[in-house]
């Protein structure tokens, strides 16, 4: 049995935390945020991603949370409608397939679940420094006493701090020139389970119902330099927000205006991470921390689902031959990866992109 440290909440970190108590292993997760984070957009579970959530005996209650929308209307900038689709959205697709649209927030709270009380869990918790030996990484908190792991996995997204502290990232995070801030707001649209979309170059809106109708998941695009950092603070980030949407008409301004006070504000920058090794020593990348295909690609949830299942595969019950059983997660990884990053730049016919989509999410066996 080995002493294992997850860093992050969200989907890959309790998944891979899964798997590895499964095979026997002490893990406890560190996660930033003083409780199970809120909110974030609706996110697909396709292919081999549906298979891991089957191995884990949580499929039907997936299916069970799985978004109600009734399909979408694509309009212009002042709420004219151009276009509509009861057969499919535009955030989870057609209908009439065995992908999961959920909401981030619900499918991260089965899986906090599923890992429920064989995982320790340290909230409010960052780390701070890590220093590997042949003994193993002590690990330095914010707050928690000192402790050592044989094992460091960094599972704690986009700008993960493990990849900062311990690898060489220089250039890994691509940005694709867009901007998302994503929010929840209560429904004073009067929506019925229905999905509101407008895009202009870069930019644009998604607006879509969420428990019951009650509220509205809200995400706001527009064309952002990297230059202007994602990771100002909360108050610079919704001011940015707020004067980059500001020609934006129709009900945008009231949603800009609930933005303000809403409590599971997100903004970050549209990017990829594209890194050369995912492991080294002691320690581990696995989802977006690693790989993050950005949410044009519609994989990233998928993608972290598949590499914590095959990450712990590869581990094992012993972690004596984990520079091995890393070399084989890369391996295994490697195209499953490129073809679903592939998918968030592709710029081909629909038919085309549908096709890329069907083979990307599939791509690996397990």
């Amino acid at each position: 049995m080995a002493k294992v440290l997850i860093s992050g909440a969200s989907i890959a970190g309790p998944t891979l935390a899964y798997w590895l108590s499964r095979n026997g292993h002490d893990v406890t997760i560190a996660e930033r945020a003083p409780a199970p984070r809120p909110g974030g957009q609706a996110i697909d579970v396709r292919g081999v991603g549906v298979t891991v959530l089957s191995r884990m005996d949580l499929l039907e209650a997936a299916r069970t949370r799985r978004t109600t929308l009734n399909g979408v209307s694509v309009v212009d900038i002042n709420g004219n409608e151009l276009w509509r689709s009861t057969e499919e959205t535009l955030s989870g697709g057609r209908f009439d397939t065995d992908d999961i649209e959920i909401l981030r927030d619900d499918l991260a709270g089965i899986l906090l679940d599923q890992i429920q009380p064989q995982v320790r869990m340290l909230y409010g918790e960052t780390i701070k420094a890590m220093a590997e030996h042949d003994a193993g990484v002590d690990v330095r908190f914010e707050h928690h006493p000192m402790e050592t792991f044989d094992l460091v996995v960094g599972a704690d997204g986009l700008y993960s701090n493990v990849r900062r502290l311990m690898f060489d990232e220089s250039g890994s995070v691509h940005s694709l020139g867009v901007g998302l801030a994503v929010f929840t707001t209560p429904n004073f649209m009067e929506l019925n389970n229905w999905q509101i979309a407008h895009r202009e170059g870069q930019g644009g809106f998604l607006i879509y119902t969420a428990r019951q109708s009650t509220e509205v998941r809200v995400a706001l695009g527009f064309e952002f330099n990297e230059c202007e950092d994602a990771r100002l603070s909360l108050d610079a980030q919704k001011k940015l927000v707020a004067k980059r949407c500001a020609h934006f008409t129709w009900e945008v301004p009231r949603l800009i205006e609930a933005m303000w006070t809403a409590s599971d504000f997100y903004f970050g920058a549209v990017a990829q991470v594209k890194q050369e090794s995912w492991a080294r020593g002691r320690i581990a990348l696995v989802g977006d921390a690693a790989y993050c295909p950005s949410p044009f690609s519609g994989q990233g949830t998928s993608l972290a689902l598949v590499g914590a299942y095959v990450l712990a595969d590869e581990l094992g019950r012993d972690l004596e031959g984990r520079d091995q059983a890393f070399s084989r997660y890369r391996e295994r990884m490697r195209e499953f990866v490129a073809l679903n990053q592939a998918l968030a730049t592709s710029d081909g016919a629909p038919s085309d992109k549908d096709q890329a989509l069907a083979h990307a999410k599939c791509a690996i066996s397990l």
